[in-house]
């Protein structure tokens, strides 16, 4: 299984409304990717204040690499992108992925 955590830097203007609109699309993907098992994702919440500007993440998991690198050229993977480009801040770094095998 293979989990699939990403965080972003989401710009200070996104509002509520659109943060739930990206956060259900994202959701959705289980419905249409194979091998996509679960979605969990939200605003960060944090009190540590470790979080270096990154205020919206989630993980998903898949049944395994393949799954996974099939999901990432889906057509509704880019679909979901579209959504989330509209709200992510212009900086360099404002998205972080990290993937592990359990």
């Amino acid at each position: 299984m293979i989990q699939h955590v990403v965080l972003f830097k989401l710009k200070p203007d996104a509002t509520r409304e659109q943060i739930t609109v990206m956060d259900q699309s994202l959701a959705a993907l289980c419905h249409s990717v194979e091998g996509l098992l679960f979605y969990s994702g939200g605003p960060n919440n944090s009190p540590e204040n470790l979080e270096r500007g990154y205020n919206f993440g989630f993980v998903m998991a898949f049944t395994d690499v393949k799954a996974r690198d099939n999901y990432l050229p889906h057509p509704e993977h880019e679909r979901v992108k579209e959504i989330i480009g509209e709200l992510l801040l212009d900086a360099e770094d404002n998205v972080l992925v990290y993937d592990y095998e359990i």
